[in-house]
C-alpha cells in the first residue's frame, strides 16, 4: 500500500535551517510528483514546493522561494525539503503528499501524518 512518512521536524531558532524527509513506499517516484504542504494552527493547508515524477522540474510558492529546496533520493524513495532562513511564520505541521497531476493543480490523494516544525527563539 502507498505510504508516506515525514520526519525531521523540531524546534529551530529564527534564521536557522532544517531538513525534512518524506520516506515513501508502495509506489515509484516515477509515478507521482511529490509535494510538501504545511498547516499552521487555525489555517488551511498551504502548498509549498512540488517535484515532478521525473525529478527534473520543481515548483515553489513565493512565500518559500529562495529559502526552501525540494529534492529527492530516488534510490531511497525519499523526498527532502531543505528549509533555510526560517521565520516564525514557518511554524506549522509539514506534510508530504503524492501529486497524481504531476505538480499540476489537485490530485493530492495520499498524505503522510506530518512532522511539526516550530521556529522560535
Amino acid at each position: 500500500q502507498v505510504q508516506l512518512v515525514e520526519s525531521g521536524g523540531g524546534l529551530v531558532q529564527p534564521g536557522g535551517s532544517l531538513t525534512l524527509s518524506c520516506a515513501t513506499s508502495g509506489f515509484s517516484l516515477d509515478d507521482y510528483g511529490i509535494a510538501w504542504f504545511r498547516q499552521a494552527q487555525g489555517k488551511a493547508p498551504e502548498g509549498l514546493p512540488c517535484i515532478s515524477s521525473d525529478g527534473d522540474s520543481t515548483y515553489y510558492v513565493d512565500s518559500v522561494k529562495g529559502r526552501f529546496t525540494i529534492f529527492r533520493d530516488k534510490a531511497k524513495r525519499t523526498v527532502h525539503l531543505q528549509m533555510n532562513s526560517l521565520k516564525a511564520a514557518d511554524t506549522a505541521v509539514y506534510y508530504c503528499a503524492t501529486s497524481a497531476s504531476n505538480c499540476r493543480s489537485g490530485g493530492y490523494v495520499y498524505w503522510g501524518q506530518g512532522t511539526p516544525v516550530t521556529v522560535s527563539s
